[in-house]
């Protein structure tokens, strides 16, 4: 796929929300949002193990004020939100999840559902909010399991 192609992908709010990319996609999908002139965040989960590790990567990728609290419920409101960071439409890049996800699978499946929530929330703005979680190839079958 060119990046036409992923533009046009990512310019659809209506379809944007949390998905598992082949990890090989990761910088050509940040490209393309940058070339939509959207804010693209870039978490690194590497070494990470819980929560609160997340939730501060989380915080700094999206320039989190110091206001928001460090949990689920703050993180949804941050996200649907994102007034101190107005763009036309957001990427999430959440790179190498896998071991967070491996060591935290319920936490995990939280983490997707308040993206989709804010993705929702912006769809209905018609705004693009996109979380893609870039995965080892050979682990995105398992996934869809």
């Amino acid at each position: 796929m060119n990046a036409v192609d992923l533009r046009s992908i990512l310019a659809d709010a209506e379809h944007s929300g949390a998905y598992f990319i082949d990890e090989r996609d990761a910088e050509v999908m940040a490209q393309a949002g940058a070339g939509l002139d959207y804010a693209v965040m870039r978490v690194d989960l590497a070494g990470c193990t819980d929560k609160a590790g997340l939730m501060e990567r989380l915080a700094k990728a999206g320039g989190f004020p110091e206001w928001v609290g460090a949990n689920w419920d703050a993180l949804s409101d941050a996200l649907r939100d994102l007034s101190w960071r107005p763009a036309p439409g957001y990427v999430l890049l959440v790179e190498n999840a896998s071991t967070w996800r491996a060591a935290n699978l319920q936490e995990f499946d939280t983490l997707l559902e308040v993206f989709n929530e804010a993705a929702f929330e912006w769809a209905r703005e018609d705004i693009a909010f996109w979380a893609l979680l870039p995965f080892p190839g050979e682990l995105l079958t398992s996934l869809e399991d």
